[in-house]
């Protein structure tokens, strides 16, 4: 981890296109700005652990499902009489 030491208004510049800057200092509450590309996404820390244990669980069900689906196929189900010779569309 990079340990920087910043006074109010000054910066630090991140990938050349993510500006930081110490905007207050409240106690030991400290107001951050950024300026940085729309495409870029940020998140607070918890928010983003969140949003991964969601997909995490989302992908272990989706798995669970496909299985479920593997082992609940008809088996009666026919095959389809095939084309007839000549006939490119199958047709009679």
């Amino acid at each position: 981890m990079l340990y920087l030491t910043r006074k109010i208004g000054e910066s630090i510049i991140i990938n050349n296109n993510i500006e930081l800057t110490v905007v207050e200092v409240r106690g030991k509450t400290v107001k951050l700005g950024f300026l940085f590309p729309k495409e870029a996404t940020i998140l607070r820390k918890e928010l983003h652990q969140k949003i991964m244990e969601q997909n995490l669980a989302a992908a272990s069900g989706a798995d669970a499902d496909l299985l479920d689906l593997e082992f609940n196929v008809d088996v009666n189900i026919k095959p389809a009489a095939p084309p007839v010779k000549g006939d490119d569309d199958g047709n009679k």
